[in-house]
């Protein structure tokens, strides 16, 4: 009988072992193992709100920068891991002013255009991630989240941020 109960039990244990997720496939909490590579557990401390960001960094300068995500109506880019972020000091629309999308800034225009900045996350040779944003790393519009990266400047002063590293704000 103990024989028979033993053997019962090794195959339950070997057949379930094939149950547990891989580092690959997602996790309880929704977050995967490419994820935690780009996830950060703590804030990276000296973030600088985007609107400061865009005035004061320099192109290709190491940057920790603080923003809340939106900006549009579609703040995520399809495809990529990318998506902009407003200066958390500029207020976003009012949900309870009938605003169906509070993250697109509609009543804000004007202080958007110089409180805005494009974040990837790329991989270890600075090439964009080829996967969604949201489905690599659990964020959602009007997230308030901290970045590190190195800035990038275009010739109309845009700013982009090529991240390494994201941090999210909980219940922000």
């Amino acid at each position: 009988m103990k024989s028979s109960l033993s053997t019962v039990l090794l195959i339950a244990s070997v057949a379930c072992a094939g149950c547990l997720p891989t580092p690959a496939e997602p996790i309880a909490d929704g977050i995967g193992a490419a994820a935690t590579t780009y996830l950060a557990t703590s804030e990276p401390a000296d973030a600088v709100p985007v609107g400061i960001a865009r005035k004061e960094s320099e192109n290709g300068q190491e940057i920790t920068l603080l923003g809340r995500i939106g900006g549009s109506s579609e703040p995520f880019i399809d495809g990529l891991a990318a998506f902009t972020i407003v200066d958390p000091n500029v207020p976003y629309c009012a949900d309870d002013e009938g605003c169906p999308t509070p993250w697109d800034y509609c009543c804000e225009t004007d202080a958007v255009k110089s409180n805005i900045a494009t974040v990837k996350i790329v991989d270890t040779n600075g090439k964009p991630i080829q996967q969604s944003a949201k489905s690599l790393i659990p964020l959602k519009e009007l997230s308030v989240i901290v970045v590190k990266g190195k800035a990038k400047r275009d010739d109309q002063g845009n700013l982009s941020i090529s991240a390494t590293q994201v941090f999210v704000r909980p219940g922000e």
